[in-house]
């Protein structure tokens, strides 16, 4: 147990509360606590240098892997808000990495779309980002790797993340 679990446990035993699944809270504890790092690690030792944060990059990246993708789903995938993604895609237009469309049939549904700038910046950085990742997993074994992909995989469809 790491010493903030203890801390956040010795803490939690002292509220009022009938029944306290220690567990469940390890789960989540440690989950949040890996995806800060992660976005922290990222956003300072890879991102920093486009000048991209973490919600940037992955809008940037679903873009490049998709070409061209409604703002709605843009949102969805990111997990924020249909503003959050106005701003960061204004961001990323004024930085010429993406742009806007709105379809010709329905002026409602709006777009976003790769520039080649973009896909060049998302080449570059992409090698180093998964360089990244490969230095995060690598005190698993693959065989870790793989089930702690497949626990994360159940949790995510279990909940509808």
């Amino acid at each position: 147990m790491l010493p903030e679990e203890e801390e956040t446990i010795n803490l939690l035993m002292k509220l009022p509360m009938e029944s306290l699944n220690l567990d469940a809270i390890a789960v989540v504890t440690n989950i949040y606590r890996m995806a800060q790092g992660l976005r922290n690690k990222m956003e300072q030792e890879v991102l920093a240098e486009y000048g991209l944060s973490w919600t940037s990059f992955s809008i940037l990246y679903d873009l490049w892997i998709g070409n061209s993708i409604e703002t709605r789903k843009l949102a969805e995938s990111a997990g924020v808000s249909k503003p959050t993604i106005s701003n960061i895609t204004k961001t990323l237009e004024r930085k010429e990495l993406c742009y806007r469309l709105t379809d010709n049939r329905d002026r409602r549904m709006a777009y976003v779309a790769i520039t080649d700038k973009g896909r060049g910046v998302m080449e570059d950085l992409y090698p180093k980002f998964h360089k990244r990742e490969v230095e995060i997993a690598s005190s698993l074994s693959v065989a870790e790797q793989k089930k702690v992909s497949g626990l994360l995989r159940a949790l995510i469809k279990e909940n509808n993340f």
